[in-house]
């Protein structure tokens, strides 16, 4: 099974990533995991990587797009299938991701949007709760800690962090419509595209992708 995972944050494509890793043996491939790889391999694409992250700036198409060439040429991401979590971020890197695919015989299955009311979307990141040392994360509504404001594994002091404050989230929200929506116009014009309700539970929305 060859999957894309599409949604702004707060969706739960991670939670659904690892289900469908955990059950099914797919890679997640994300590309937050591989520019992580890859900077602390030191290799060159890593090298260049880290220069724009420093100086706050936006990896470029072509740096992106060359990393996770090199993650789908794995044989075992080739062998076992992936699900993609964070790209393709435009509708260049879809079209990149399209020929790479087409190069290596590789069909992609679906390209999931996964669909959540933006409250319930801003209520989700907006009671996020971490950890200052362990870095464990909590939820004020669904997963609070047993003692506010302490964490149950280490102790020690939990905090809001300003990209999971009600504001940031709406902007964060906006910036991924402004930029992403056209990638899922461009999977629903190839019939690629799936639609899933993802604000239920974890548990319903992988039941909902792998029943389709």
């Amino acid at each position: 099974m060859r999957l894309i995972l599409i949604g702004p944050p707060g969706v739960g494509k991670g939670t659904v990533s690892a289900l469908l890793q955990q059950r099914l043996g797919l890679i997640t491939l994300s590309s937050g995991e591989i520019f992580r790889r890859e900077i602390e391999a030191e290799t060159d694409l890593g090298r260049l990587a880290q220069r724009y992250i420093q100086h706050g700036e936006l990896v470029p198409n072509g740096v992106t797009i060359e990393m996770m060439a090199k993650r789908l040429r794995d044989p075992a991401v080739v062998r076992h299938g992936f699900v993609l979590d964070g790209f393709p971020r435009t509708v260049k890197q879809a079209e990149a991701l399209d020929e790479i695919l087409f190069n290596h015989g590789i069909d992609l299955d679906k390209a999931v949007s996964m669909e959540v009311p933006e409250d319930i979307v801003v209520a989700r990141l907006s009671g996020r709760i971490g950890c200052t040392k362990c870095g464990a994360i909590y939820n004020s509504a669904s997963h609070p800690p047993k003692r506010e404001g302490i964490c149950d594994v280490c102790n020690s002091p939990l905090f809001v962090r300003d990209d999971d404050k009600p504001e940031t989230v709406r902007e964060r929200i906006r910036s991924f419509w402004t930029n992403t929506a056209p990638v899922i116009e461009y999977y629903e014009s190839t019939g690629s595209l799936m639609r899933v309700d993802a604000s239920k539970d974890p548990e319903s929305t992988y039941a909902a992708i792998t029943a389709a």
